[in-house]
């Protein structure tokens, strides 16, 4: 039965790569180059880190400039553009309501996590929040997973990892917990579950619950 669930934040609980990517792209305006959109997306979903060293190298620019660029235009995009994916909210209020918790962890910084979390009225459901401000190594290592499960007493086989790439799956694994692929992006790692609507994801925990509910109410046999 899922009780417990582990977020990712970016491309996961948030619809934030179009955000990440204009602004990346406005960065490169600023120096009078360009690049297609998908590309600069495709790389952001490696990693933040991965997009600023390749644009850097590219159009030979300092990482400096690649960073402050995308920091003034990205915070200048407002979190009614970066919105909740349909359906998580729905899943959140759920666990919630059956006792289980949501926690995140995220690369993404804590101010800008915080940010986006309170702007839609999202931080009452979660429990907790580990970012890259906590210096837990990055995913795919587990860290961070196990500091989240250890603090905070889940069962192993109760907990859910969900995220959008290879990473979160890799991590999760690592961990010993379940693990839910979200998205149609190219994936190399097989995850328990993998769905492109969170409507999915809702049915089966509500699913489990069910069962789980009906098993205990059931006589034993002697």
């Amino acid at each position: 039965m899922i009780h417990h669930l582990i977020w990712d934040f970016d491309g996961t609980l948030f619809d934030t790569y179009p955000a990440i990517t204009r602004a990346l792209s406005e960065t490169l305006n600023d120096v009078g180059s360009s690049a297609p959109l998908d590309w600069i997306e495709g790389l952001t979903k490696k990693s933040l880190d991965h997009c600023v060293s390749t644009l850097a190298n590219e159009f030979n620019i300092s990482e400096e400039e690649v960073i402050s660029g995308f920091r003034q235009h990205y915070g200048s995009i407002p979190p009614r553009e970066q919105l909740p994916f349909p359906g998580v909210i729905d899943i959140c209020e759920y666990v919630c309501s059956v006792g289980g918790t949501n926690v995140i962890v995220t690369h993404r910084g804590r101010e800008s996590t915080t940010r986006l979390l309170t702007a839609h009225n999202m931080v009452r459901y979660f429990a907790d929040c580990l970012t890259r401000d906590d210096d837990y190594p990055r995913k795919p290592d587990p860290a961070a997973f196990e500091a989240m499960i250890e603090k905070h007493g889940f069962r192993r086989e109760e907990t859910l990892a969900i995220g959008d790439r290879d990473i979160d799956i890799l991590a999760g694994q690592a961990a010993g917990i379940r693990t839910c692929l979200f998205g149609t992006g190219p994936n190399d790692v097989a995850a328990d579950l993998t769905i492109t609507d969170y409507a999915e994801l809702h049915r089966l925990i509500v699913a489990e619950h069910d069962a789980s509910d009906l098993d205990s109410t059931q006589p034993s046999v002697q």
